[in-house]
């Protein structure tokens, strides 16, 4: 039989996976995250007909004599460029700008994936909503403004509070208003505030402002109610304005929670010749408030659990794993890789450190597949396989001259 065929149908064989290649990366056009594939051609063992001779005397040297004897795959890699950002208005849709990927489990193995589209489930685990694999990254520890996120420990699952309550103490008070420059030596005016404890329980506060009989533009002012005590002097300038004057407040410990101890600013009071009037502008205590979602911030992968009362809580941080030969992954399907003898191990940590990309929240990552150039790779196949083609029926027509020869 005639090499040539062979030689053809290795070609068929190689231009059909190449096919397959092409209709892939087409097909997954509108996937988020996914990575386009290229083939690369190895020409196959070749027959020595003769071999090469050195010059030598007077005769010239001479070349080998080889007839190869068709193709085969040589490669076919992911390419791990970037893909265009889309926006979707989801805070909890996220992507990746530069390297990384991350971190996903489902209980027994471990993947990786530049898929962000995240959701909470029913047991408030932060999960790829496509699949269901846990996203890893590392839990805060401790609460309010002490919470911190330890980035050198294990990975483990991120999980939300979702049947706990936060509450605020109150630690600073700012008030605002004005106190009649028209009040009688020795007249008073009470204003009552508001302050929570560390279980948020609301304490009513009155502070009576009592104008001075001896000094001007003078005030003092005394705390009370709920076993508060405290004192202090008030003083304004000739045109009413805020001189000196602040002071803390400490109520005792009711009810098994820590004492409240708040600072008392009173820049923003006036002593003019009008009513007295005075209320809060600023305070920093909450009530308690139930869990009632999340929020990732951008760059740095930082998730924050948001509460009815209007409290934000550090709750963790996600991981990113850069690979030092990311096209050796394995593709697993549902846009996860898996590491592979030549992906190297994964090298874990915060987003934008290490040469790990940044996280944009808000955005999902686009395929990056090139449809002119996936077009361009998909007539070349098809003509490579119809260029073969042709050889196996030249091939047949030698061949049949062949046995018409007997005639």
């Amino acid at each position: 039989m005639l090499r040539s065929m062979y030689t053809a149908i290795s070609s068929l064989n190689l231009h059909q996976t190449y096919l397959d290649v092409v209709a892939n990366n087409i097909a997954n056009v509108n996937t988020y995250a996914y990575k386009t594939s290229s083939v690369t051609f190895q020409n196959q063992f070749a027959q020595t007909l003769w071999s090469g001779a050195a010059p030598s005397g007077d005769l010239g040297g001479v070349n080998p004599a080889q007839v190869g004897l068709g193709v085969q795959l040589g490669t076919i890699t992911k390419d791990f460029t970037q893909g265009t950002l889309t926006s979707t208005g989801k805070s909890n849709d996220l992507a990746i700008q530069g390297e990384g990927f991350f971190v996903y489990s489902d209980g027994t193995n471990t993947y990786y994936s530049r898929d962000g589209a995240l959701e909470m489930d029913a047991d408030g685990y932060l999960v790829n909503g496509a699949t269901g694999f846990r996203i890893q990254g590392w839990l805060a520890t401790g609460t309010g403004a002490t919470a911190t996120v330890n980035t050198s420990g294990a990975l483990s699952d991120i999980s939300f509070p979702l049947n706990t309550a936060l509450a605020s103490a109150t630690t600073s008070v700012s008030l605002g208003g004005n106190l009649s420059a028209e009040t009688a030596g020795g007249g008073a005016y009470p204003a009552t505030i508001g302050v929570y404890d560390s279980q948020g329980v609301l304490h009513s506060i009155t502070i009576t402002f009592t104008k001075s009989s001896t000094v001007d533009n003078t005030w003092t002012w005394a705390a009370s109610g709920d076993g508060a005590t405290a004192t202090g002097t008030l003083v304004f300038d000739e045109d009413g304005q805020y001189v000196s004057g602040s002071g803390n407040i400490t109520v005792p410990d009711t009810g098994g929670a820590d004492p409240i101890v708040f600072a008392i600013d009173y820049s923003n009071l006036t002593q003019l010749a009008t009513d007295s009037d005075i209320s809060i502008n600023a305070s920093d205590g909450l009530e308690a408030g139930t869990f009632s979602g999340f929020y990732q911030t951008p760059a740095n992968g930082e998730i924050y659990g948001v509460y009815s009362n209007g409290m934000t809580q550090l709750i963790g941080m996600l991981a990113i794993a850069s690979f030092t030969n990311p096209s050796g992954l394995s593709v697993v399907g549902q846009n996860m890789y898996e590491i592979s003898p030549n992906s190297g191990d994964p090298n874990i940590g915060p987003a934008g450190t290490g040469g790990r990309g940044t996280i944009a929240s808000g955005y999902l990552e686009g395929s990056n597949v090139d449809l002119g150039q996936e077009f361009t790779n998909m007539i070349l196949a098809e003509r490579g396989f119809q260029a073969a083609s042709r050889i196996i029926t030249t091939s047949d027509e030698m061949l049949q001259e062949l046995v018409n020869l007997k005639r």
